[in-house]
């Protein structure tokens, strides 16, 4: 689980609890709580997410959200590297058809697929463009759930506006009663509040968490393939060690040989 996402999501609560509580004490929460402007903000975005996705879209948006407070899965590069280093001295040593029992032991999936590429004699080009490919496609995956968010966090604050517009339509046609205008435009805005909320605490957050992992992913798969067309090209782990190494920032590179013994599998799917 990634503390900072959580921590933030937590810390922007308490934000605007204490902003509440400061003004207005304890009780000021009755004066944010309105059961129809809660309806056509929220309710109200979920259906344009609704008219503008299909219902399995927008399920797959709503579970994207654990992605968001989670680790990326493809696992830590360094981790990646060094299991990509011992599968090359076990292929200098036995061969590539020593790999395919390895294999058994590789979680993931891409990783998996890449090295039974090369185990069955696919040419580099080709065993390039499929996992390239493969690439490509989560891309597109993510990117159209990165969208499910970033759409969201635009409607919020659109049928905030809506509700306030409805609200202040219905102050109008009683300014007779001068007592009420206050309240009733405190009840206006409120939708308002609603969707900035939504968009700002929420929806805008998760889709820049869900781009980072995608990122983050991304420039590990591109470790990988480098790798495995490393090994079967039968370059020297070193080499390939200092090659893979300038996909990581300097400062969080570390030497394979930290973790020689441990041939932990890279985990997750995507």
């Amino acid at each position: 689980m990634d503390v900072a996402t959580l921590g933030g999501m937590l810390g922007g609560l308490m934000v605007i609890v204490f902003g509440v509580i400061s003004s207005a004490g304890v009780g000021g929460f009755k004066y944010f709580m309105d059961a129809p402007s809660f309806i056509i903000t929220i309710g109200g975005s979920i259906c344009s997410l609704l008219a503008s996705r299909k219902i399995a879209d927008v399920k797959t948006g709503f579970k994207s959200m654990k992605y968001a407070i989670n680790e990326p899965a493809c696992g830590n590069p360094n981790d990646v590297i060094k299991q990509i280093i011992e599968m090359s001295n076990i292929s200098r040593k036995e061969g590539l058809l020593a790999l395919e029992s390895y294999a058994d032991n590789i979680s993931d999936d891409f990783m998996k697929k890449g090295v039974m590429l090369i185990v069955d004699g696919t040419e580099g080009d080709l065993v390039r463009s499929i996992l390239e490919s493969d690439m490509s496609a989560m891309d597109d995956r993510h990117k159209s759930v990165q969208g499910f968010w970033d759409y969201w966090s635009t409607q919020g604050p659109a049928w905030g506006m809506i509700g306030t517009l409805i609200g202040l339509v219905i102050m109008l046609q009683n300014m007779s009663d001068a007592a009420s205008i206050g309240p009733a435009m405190a009840v206006a805005l409120i939708t308002t509040l609603y969707g900035s909320v939504l968009a700002n605490w929420i929806c805008v957050p998760t889709c820049e968490k869900l781009k980072e992992n995608n990122s983050i992913e991304l420039s590990v798969r591109s470790i990988m393939v480098e790798g495995i067309l490393s090994i079967q090209a039968g370059e020297n782990p070193h080499i390939i060690e200092e090659k893979l190494k300038t996909f990581i920032a300097p400062a969080d590179r570390q030497s394979a040989a930290e973790g020689e013994g441990e041939g932990a599998a890279a985990g997750g799917n995507s």
